[in-house]
């Protein structure tokens, strides 16, 4: 598992050539996971011009960058060690620059890690396109390492990916990825093991009903299902599920609103529990489908500065007979956030579930000459229509539903809830079927 563009003048970022909710932890192979407090939380991103360098230090800075210049000529002119790859030295004095910020959202990444990055916030990966989460012996969900009471499930294979072409199961549980087995690893690490470049080959041990199966799968680029679109309730409620907010998913969200409203439905859910963010462009134009004008969020940069990001002005659905319950919970972050709230604060829909991540702030990517890395850089913070900030505390639903623990399988009191608010309180969601 990616800029978001605050400014509407700045362009998206290259797209790299070739490079739902789903249940509990569960994560796509290949993507980057996404896991409550990781700086991996997607928010709006921009791209940042590749600026020139200036030869040189400032004369009024000489002195606090004396300290790094002597280190790097001392490493360059009598390091004894064997040759030193100046790329590297350089690539670590960036990568500690941004460290020492301590912001969890501000990261240096190499070339390789920013395509890859690039491709998970476009909603395609490389991988074998399958969706896995951690389980425990006993049943709960989200364990964690993985080891002799915690093993690796797969949730789902996506659909048209190397692992549904190789045979991959729902259920099946991942035992070991090219012999070595997973003890100790976390999701990510496992998720690491198994993603690789298209083209490469990685082999899967798998335990299947108690019978072991050994698959050898080629890796490809897989385009990630970001957006589900159902019906509820015999045709009552259209119901439009988001995992991601790639400028293809924005896209997808408007068909599938004309889908609904075409077919007459005036309640609405749009579902982005577990969704981190993307492209503010992305949430912008979702939001503005429900929106008809005014500010979508603010953004404030360093100096103070508050400008206004507006509605679109072109939506499907801001009619006043339409009615809208959002769907959020602790996985909602940044972009899903944005969108939330803009729905909330204009009095476009209510919030239902759980308090929400609370990812309040906008990175711009800037790419470097020469070793043809990046960084991302926290350049803003974004503020909701009514101008609150919710960068740590998140959004509070209009309507609070406390999950059980453990949740019972098959059960989802959010949805539950949603279908009553909008369709009485004798609305079953068993009545789920694809628009």
């Amino acid at each position: 598992m990616v800029p978001v563009d605050p400014d509407p003048v700045t362009p998206d970022p290259p797209s790299a050539a070739e490079p739902r909710r789903i249940p509990f932890l569960a994560i796509s192979i290949a993507l980057v996971a996404v896991m409550a407090g990781s700086a991996l939380f997607l928010s709006g991103y921009s791209l940042g011009r590749q600026t020139a360098s200036e030869p040189g230090t400032p004369a009024s800075e000489s002195g606090a960058f004396q300290p790094f210049w002597d280190t790097y000529h001392a490493i360059n002119d009598r390091y004894a060690g064997g040759e030193v790859d100046r790329t590297k030295v350089v690539q670590g004095a960036i990568r500690g620059m941004i460290q020492a910020l301590g912001d969890p959202y501000s990261a240096y990444l190499t070339s390789d890690e920013y395509r890859d990055s690039l491709l998970g916030i476009s909603g395609q990966f490389e991988g074998i396109g399958a969706e896995i989460a951690t389980q425990g012996s006993d049943g709960t969900e989200g364990c964690s390492p993985l080891g002799s009471t915690c093993r690796l499930v797969v949730t789902k294979p996506i659909a048209g990916s190397p692992a549904e072409a190789a045979g991959v199961k729902v259920g099946d549980i991942v035992v070991s990825v090219d012999g070595a087995a997973l003890d100790g690893l976390t999701v990510d690490g496992a998720r690491d093991r198994i993603r690789g470049p298209k083209g490469s080959v990685v082999t899967l041990t798998l335990r299947r009903a108690g019978v072991p199966i050994q698959l050898s799968i080629t890796r490809d680029v897989v385009q990630t299902t970001e957006v589900e679109s159902r019906v509820l309730v015999g045709g009552r409620i259209g119901y439009i599920g988001l995992a991601g907010f790639s400028d293809a998913a924005a896209d997808d969200v408007v068909a599938a609103l004309k889908a609904h409203l075409a077919a007459g439905r005036t309640n609405l859910i749009l579902d982005v529990r577990g969704n981190p963010g993307g492209y503010v462009t992305a949430a912008r134009k979702i939001a503005s489908q429900f929106i008809a004008s005014g500010p979508v969020f603010w953004e404030q940069d360093a100096q103070g500065n508050q400008v206004a990001t507006e509605a679109l002005g072109d939506g499907v659905a801001t009619g006043p007979d339409l009615h809208v319950v959002v769907l959020i919970d602790g996985g909602s972050a940044s972009a899903s956030e944005i969108v939330a709230a803009a729905l909330q604060d204009t009095g476009r829909a209510r919030l239902v579930g759980q308090q929400s991540f609370g990812k309040g702030t906008v990175q711009q990517w800037q790419e470097l000459s020469g070793e043809g890395g990046a960084f991302k850089l926290t350049i803003a913070r974004w503020l909701t229509p009514a101008k609150r900030w919710i960068n740590g505390t998140g959004l509070t639903p209009d309507v609070v539903v406390t999950l059980p623990t453990p949740l019972p399988p098959g059960s989802d009191p959010t949805l539950d809830k949603a279908v009553e608010m909008l369709a009485g309180p004798s609305a079953h969601v068993t009545s789920l079927v694809a628009a």
